[in-house]
């Protein structure tokens, strides 16, 4: 475990980064990156082993997720049934099949291509559901479908 040290760096590299990032125009979740490239071992060495924070990281994600669950009415879910399973499937076989042709192409296997393609296809919740929230897009019907095929990909996952 990081020592609490640490994570004090961490937070305080975010809180310096994360506002300006804002304020540029990129966005919370590039600034979040930054400051991981900024601390990480490749930038000033804070931290030197980033699979020691990977299970904090995987909770964050899991509370993302969860707080996104504890924001959804049922009713909404029944009411996004047909994006989810027609836009959301759609995609999602739609931009696997297209990379995995691509991946055949480039001369792997069947086992991988299918792998890497339907990999490749999805995208991350954690990323896209803070940008559209940010940009105050997540209720517009864009966001709507946004959502309804990230819901699908976390289904496939």
């Amino acid at each position: 475990m990081q020592s609490v040290a640490t994570f004090a760096a961490l937070l305080a590299v975010a809180v310096l980064l994360v506002p300006f990032f804002k304020r540029a125009g990129l966005g919370t979740v590039l600034g979040y990156l930054a400051a991981g490239v900024l601390i990480g071992p490749w930038g000033a060495g804070v931290v030197h082993d980033p699979e020691n924070l990977l299970h904090t990281a995987e909770l964050g994600v899991v509370l993302l997720l969860f707080i996104i669950g504890l924001e959804l009415q049922p009713s909404r879910l029944w009411a996004l049934r047909k994006p989810v399973f027609g836009l959301g499937g759609l995609q999602f076989f739609g931009v696997g099949a297209l990379l995995i042709g691509i991946a055949r192409l480039l001369g792997l296997a069947w086992p991988e291509a299918i792998l890497a393609g339907l990999a490749l296809a999805l995208s991350s919740t954690a990323f896209v559901l803070p940008t559209l929230a940010e940009r105050r897009e997540l209720h517009s019907r864009y966001g709507r479908e946004t959502f309804a095929i990230l819901l699908f990909q976390d289904l496939m996952v």
